[in-house]
Formats: C-alpha cells, structure tokens, sequence
C-alpha cells in the first residue's frame, strides 16, 4: 500500500465535490488521478495540470510552475501550483480541479497511441518457411 501524508489526504478530502479521486505515490511526491486521468501533483504543494487554454489562469495569479531537477537540469512541468486562498473554498477548488481536468482530457486525447503493425502470413507461407 502506497505511503500518504497527512496532507495528500487533506487535498482528496478537497477535492472530493470532482469526484473520487485517488492518489498514487511518485517520484518523491503523488499523482493526483480521477480514473486514469492524472491531473495534479503532490509534493510539499497542491500542482493543477495547465495547458495553453488554462495557463493564463495560473499567470494572473503569479503562481509558479512545478520544476524538478534531473541529470543538472531544471525541468518545468505543465502544473502550476494552486492558490492558496483556493484551500479555504469549495466552490473555487472544484473551478480549478475543472480547469485542470481539462488541461489533462485535452493532454491525453492529444497523445497518439502509435500504430500497432502485425505481421501476416498466410499458413502456405509458414509452410514454406519450414521446409
């Protein structure tokens, strides 16, 4: 069973009016799913999945995109943390997991599974390759 903190589970009791969601251990922090979809991300902060329709959201707010360093790089991930005034409201909580629901339906209808190629052979071929 996947460790939790104390405030994983503060955040998916606040996020219960989307839904039921689950978290799932990561990297160091958690995955924040509803199904399949991941849409947010745990650390010592709340981070809502953007994209280019949501991001101007975050930006008004001058909140900070989730980075991570790997191999001496700083990495920059499309979530942003939430604001913090949003903890102390419902309403604005389930408006901003929306925002970033979206951000990740989008995500992952944008991603392409790659072709799947079989191989055919007639059995008379198979035949023929045993001889």
């Amino acid at each position: 069973m996947a460790r939790h903190s104390e405030f994983v589970e503060f955040v998916l009791e606040q996020l219960v009016p989307v839904g039921v969601v689950r978290a799932r251990a990561m990297f160091g922090g958690f995955g924040i799913y509803l199904g399949n979809t991941i849409f947010a991300i745990v650390d010592d902060r709340l981070y809502f999945k953007a994209d280019g329709a949501t991001c101007h959201a975050f930006s008004a707010h001058v909140l900070n995109p989730f980075t991570y360093v790997a191999r001496g790089k700083t990495i920059t991930m499309q979530y942003y943390a939430v604001p913090p005034e949003v903890f102390e409201d419902p309403e604005a909580m389930r408006n901003w997991a929306q925002l970033a629901l979206g951000a990740a339906s989008r995500a992952k209808q944008g991603k392409k599974l790659p072709a799947r190629r079989s191989i055919r052979r007639r059995s008379s071929d198979a035949v023929g390759l045993i001889r």
